[in-house]
């Protein structure tokens, strides 16, 4: 199936600022991509992108006072198939676990494993089987524990606020989905990226980018999603992390303000 998926972001800067973005189509996706990016910046300076140290395609910019438009529209071809679902992948000990994989068991901006929400997954998930059962587990409780309400979002949710609050965007059911799994000794990432209605009844709700997460069980990631959860179609990686800190979609360096925000990706049958 194709896709076409895209944004248009605008701020108002009272004064000239540097920023950061991160609102390419993740590398792993451009094999897919069928018609390519249009990126656009009303800047005079242009865009310079790089990869940060999670292999997420990164831009410099730097805007002058005003208002900023940043916008992207793209077709990519999607197998058309749901997440991955192998009830019997295996969970790895810790000590067999890849090098790099490691720090996707410790704590992060967002997901503070060593708080008392170590204790409480061990109370609440121990007795599952580990690997994909325990992973499961985890999201069930979450799906079911949390209620999500867009007028309750709040930037600096952490993992503990979501399980005390019982209540949150999908950013902050990722974050709590994952701290569980960290401290079952289970590597989690953060993802973001692009998710449409497909396959499932149209929201109501405005588009937004969405945010799951990744485990690593079998020796490959597995992706879940706490607030869903059940298997979708069309997911579009835009960037992986330890934690939404990771994969800010901006990052202004002076004082702004957000004046419009529109996210689309929709099935299309040609481009």
């Amino acid at each position: 199936m194709l896709i076409n998926l895209g944004f248009e972001i605008r701020f108002d800067l009272p004064q000239p600022a540097p920023l950061l973005t991160m609102l390419f189509l993740h590398p792993s996706r451009l094999a897919s991509v069928r018609s390519a990016e249009q990126w656009h910046e009303n800047t005079s300076f242009g865009v310079r992108e790089y990869l940060d140290m999670y292999g997420n395609r990164c831009g410099r910019l730097y805007a002058n006072a005003g208002i900023l438009t940043l916008s992207s529209n793209a077709v990519v071809e999607d197998d058309g198939l749901p997440d991955l679902h192998e009830q019997n992948a295996l969970q790895i000990p810790v000590q067999d676990l890849p090098n790099d994989v490691l720090v996707y068991l410790l704590a992060s901006r967002y997901c503070e494993v060593d708080s008392e929400l170590k204790d409480i997954a061990w109370s609440l998930f121990g007795t599952t089987a580990p690997g994909w059962p325990r992973v499961q587990a985890i999201c069930d409780y979450v799906h079911r524990s949390i209620r999500f309400d867009y007028n309750q979002a709040r930037a600096n949710r952490t993992a503990l606020e979501v399980y005390r609050e019982r209540v949150g965007v999908c950013r902050d059911f990722m974050h709590l989905a994952i701290t569980f799994c960290r401290n079952c000794n289970i590597p989690a990432r953060y993802c973001t990226g692009y998710l449409g209605d497909i396959g499932v009844p149209l929201s109501d709700s405005p588009m937004d980018f969405s945010a799951w997460f990744e485990v690593f069980l079998n020796g490959r990631w597995y992706t879940f999603d706490a607030r869903n959860n059940i298997p979708r179609i069309g997911r579009v990686l835009v960037a992986r992390g330890r934690d939404a800190a990771d994969v800010a979609l901006t990052t202004i360096f002076g004082e702004n303000r957000l004046t419009s925000f529109r996210v689309w990706t929709y099935e299309v049958q040609s481009i």
